[in-house]
C-alpha cells in the first residue's frame, strides 16, 4: 500500500494511492490508522509533499555498497556500519527544488533506500526490526562531497536545507532485501545498484542504530547509495528509480 502525503490548496492530508487517486485518510496514518472519509481526489490536482517530516533525527548509513565504499576510498570501521544524521530541516518532498549552496567542488547525489520508522524503539533485535517499520520511501542523500573531504566530517557537507529530498510516497509492503536502484541526472544514467548488494541490510543497521538512539514514529534512516558518477548542477534534474516504490525527482538551482 502507497501512502501519500499531499496539499490541495492549503490543505495538507494524507492519503493512499489508488491508480490516478488519493483516497483520502482521516489523519496521519501512523499514529490514527487507515480510516478513510470516502473522499478521492485525482493525483494530477494534488500536489505530493514529503511523505513523512521526522519529528527527531534523520539517520544516514554510509559507504554501504562495496564498489561505493571502494570508489570513495575513506576511513570506514570494518567491524561494524558507519551511521551519521542529517537534519530534518534538509528534508523537502517530490519536485520540490535541491538548492545548491555556493561552496567550491562538487555537489553530488546519493540515491538511496529509506526505511520510516513507525514505533518506538530502542535496542531492537534484527530479528524483530520488522515490527517498528512503517514502510520504505525513496531519498536522495545529497552531499557537498569536497567540504566533506575539507571538514573531515560530514554534518555540514550533507546537512545544508533541501540536501534530502524524499518521497514521493510511503510503500508499506515490501520486502527491502533485492530492489534495484538507478540515479538519472537529466535523464542520463548515473548511479546503479540492488539492495542486495548491501553490506549492512535494513535489520542489522535498525538493530545496531538503535542500540545508538532511540528511534522514533517518523524517524527515518537512509541505507547508503550504490556507485556511480554522483555530481549535479544548476538546471539539472535529479531522477531516483527504486524498484516496488516509483521515483523521486527534483530539480536543481543555484541557491539564490
Amino acid at each position: 500500500m502507497k501512502i501519500a502525503r499531499f496539499s490541495v490548496g492549503d490543505d495538507i492530508r494524507f492519503g493512499i494511492v489508488d491508480d490516478e487517486d488519493l483516497v483520502v485518510l482521516r489523519g496521519d496514518p501512523m499514529f490514527a490508522g487507515y480510516e478513510t472519509t470516502g473522499e478521492r481526489v485525482p493525483l494530477s490536482s494534488a500536489k505530493l509533499l514529503a511523505p513523512v517530516i521526522p519529528r527527531s533525527k534523520v539517520i544516514c548509513v554510509g559507504l554501504n555498497y562495496p564498489a561505493h565504499k571502494e570508489e570513495l576510498a575513506q576511513p570506514a570501521p570494518t567491524d561494524n556500519p558507519l551511521i551519521f544524521l542529517k537534519p530534518n530541516t534538509a528534508i523537502i518532498g517530490p519536485g520540490d527544488t535541491i538548492q545548491i549552496p555556493p561552496v567550491e567542488g562538487r555537489v553530488v547525489h546519493e540515491g538511496e533506500l529509506a526505511v520510516v520508522i513507525g514505533a518506538v524503539a530502542k535496542r531492537v533485535r534484527a530479528e524483530d526490526a520488522e515490527s517498528v517499520i512503517f514502510g520504505y520511501t525513496i531519498a536522495n542523500d545529497i552531499s557537498a562531497r569536497d567540504q566533506m573531504f575539507a571538514d573531515g566530517q560530514w554534518a555540514r557537507a550533507k546537512g545544508y536545507d533541501t540536501f534530502c529530498p524524499i518521497g514521493p510516497w510511503i510503500e508499506t509492503e515490501l520486502d527491502p532485501s533485492d530492489l534495484e536502484i538507478q540515479t538519472y541526472v537529466a535523464g542520463e544514467p548515473r548511479r546503479h545498484g540492488n539492495t542486495s548488494e548491501m553490506i549492512y541490510d535494513v535489520a542489522e543497521i535498525i538493530e545496531f542504530a538503535s542500540d545508538v538512539w532511540t528511534l522514533l514514529p517518523g524517524d527515518i534512516i537512509l541505507m547508503g547509495t550504490p556507485a556511480g558518477l554522483g555530481g549535479f548542477v544548476d538546471g539539472q534534474t535529479v531522477d531516483i528509480d527504486i524498484q516496488g516504490i516509483g521515483r523521486l525527482s527534483n530539480p536543481a538551482k543555484n541557491r539564490v
